[in-house]
């Protein structure tokens, strides 16, 4: 592909010219159509005219111009190289996935990935600034900081000793790794950091001095090269692992907190009762034990609806779990009550210590429900229920292995793993063949998934006018994963698809 150069404002862009070739189509107002709303901005960008950009950009902030040129004053850059990708359309929105690559003077080049959204304003397609399509980890006032190391920390590297590609979506949680764990040795390198109001930096890039040891980490090269692209643009997460061993194989995190597949706790919806049912099968239930289906029940003196108005009436509970019946397991899981499903928690991580190799990693909660109508919440993953999508990969994984084992994203002997835990053979047999059933006739039987997946769906509420987080956690062969789309909808038809193109790419 032939490429532009173009000098501005002291800087030298570098850019895709099959991207910007074209005039942009214009309205009465302005762009018509997302893709020349989009071209425009960029070649905008790549001019360094912040008037056009601004011209194009739907109610920019006062500061829009600095704040372009206090990211290029603080990094010391000297060139960019945007590669946009084409707009994915959603009705009146639209969202343009893009790489850019940065050249900071006398430290080196940052690549990452960052999302240009764009909408319909009054006719004419107009950009939706906001300080994240400078990067997904900026906010509203926060700054740059480019910082010497006191030395050359050891840059962290995949499991096979190569290194990964500066803009996978794992860079946060290794650039934690290489600075807790890198050798201090050689000449002193750079940090790339953000300072957001009210938050600890984050360092975004690390540039090693000459010398430094590389960190080895877990993270296989492919699976997270499959996780980035199966994750996208959109604001979610995906955590995969290798159940045998308890490694970290991927982890791709769009969300817009920092680290929070690691760090974010969430409802997990629907996924929990695999817990629940671990908790019922550990009791003396089995796939085939008869229990009701009704569209509602009273649980406690909670009325529990299910998804959809779902009734099966009298069905197996294999049945009821491949298709996420909230009336069985409320009603359920006050029977079986909180102690009994404390305990089953606590065999799958919840309120464990994760010791990673990351500075901070949560498991997962069930706090005291607080009596039965707390405990028939929890037990259909809401009210005092809570959990990572880290934790959650980690009870697909316990399922697939029959043992819980901690996670980690870097060898053993560099922290403290822990031991693995064996789960009742007849609870993991159990979970195993319930966990297929939601894959090939349950609510995932329409995702997509390729042959000999096994999971759990999961539609999460999160606030009182029932919007809903999407999830979905399952295992295939020895790779465990989950999959969390914060508000996403329903688990089976968003957060599903997610998880197929992600083995459809580790399978092939």
């Amino acid at each position: 592909m032939r490429r532009v150069v173009v000098a501005a404002a002291g800087v030298l862009i570098l850019l895709a010219a099959a991207v910007f070739s074209c005039v942009a189509l214009r309205g009465p107002h302005g762009p018509a159509t997302p893709e020349a709303a989009s071209a425009a901005y960029f070649r905008a960008w790549s001019g360094g005219d912040f008037a056009a950009m601004r011209r194009l950009a739907d109610d920019p902030p006062g500061d829009f111009a600095d704040r372009h040129r206090a990211l290029s004053r603080a990094l010391r850059v000297d060139s960019v190289d945007f590669t946009p990708g084409p707009p994915v359309r959603h009705g009146d929105e639209a969202s343009v996935d893009y790489a850019v690559t940065r050249h900071l003077t006398g430290v080196g080049e940052w690549s990452f990935h960052a999302t240009l959204r764009v909408a319909r304003r009054n006719g004419a397609w107009r950009v939706v600034w906001s300080p994240a399509t400078l990067h997904p980890a900026l906010a509203d006032g926060g700054r740059w900081i480019l910082d010497r190391t006191e030395a050359g920390s050891g840059a962290p590297v995949a499991a096979d000793g190569r290194p990964l590609p500066d803009d996978n979506d794992a860079q946060p949680y290794l650039a934690d790794v290489g600075e807790r764990l890198g050798e201090d040795e050689g000449a002193p390198g750079w940090a790339v950091r953000i300072q957001n109001p009210g938050r600890p930096a984050q360092q975004l890039k690390v540039f090693p001095g000459r010398g430094a040891a590389p960190v080895r980490t877990t993270i296989d090269r492919r699976a997270q090269a499959a996780a980035d692209a199966a994750v996208g643009s959109a604001q979610a997460a995906l955590v995969a692992i290798r159940p045998s061993t308890g490694e970290i194989v991927a982890v791709a995190d769009r969300l817009p907190q920092a680290e929070s597949a690691f760090t974010g706790l969430y409802p997990p919806g629907s996924t929990f009762k695999v817990v629940v049912a671990a908790t019922l099968l550990g009791g003396g239930m089995t796939p085939a034990s008869p229990v009701d289906c009704p569209a509602v029940t009273v649980a406690g003196q909670r009325t529990i609806h299910n998804h959809g108005g779902l009734a099966l009436g009298r069905v197996s509970l294999a049945d009821a779990f491949a298709e996420s019946c909230n009336t069985t397991f409320a009603g359920l899981g006050v029977s079986a009550g909180a102690g009994r499903l404390r305990e089953s928690a606590a065999a799958f991580g919840f309120g464990a210590h994760f010791d990673t190799g990351t500075d901070t990693a949560y498991s997962g909660d069930l706090l005291d429900p607080g009596g039965d109508n707390g405990l028939a919440e929890a037990s259909i993953g809401q009210g005092k229920v809570q959990a990572t999508p880290l934790a959650m990969a980690v009870v697909a994984a316990a399922v697939a292995d029959g043992a819980y084992r901690p996670p980690r994203l870097v060898p053993a002997r560099l922290v403290h793993a822990g031991t693995a835990r064996p789960l009742p053979s007849s609870v993991v047999a159990g979970l195993r063949s319930m966990m297929r059933a939601v894959a090939t006739r349950g609510t995932a039987a329409r995702a997509g998934l390729p042959a000999g997946t096994a999971g759990k769906t999961g539609t999460a509420e999160y606030d009182a006018q029932g919007h809903t987080h999407a999830w979905f956690i399952g295992y295939r062969g020895d790779l465990a994963f989950a999959v969390f789309v914060l508000h996403g909808g329903d688990g089976g038809q968003v957060a599903g698809p997610v998880a197929a193109r992600f083995l459809a790419v580790i399978k092939s």
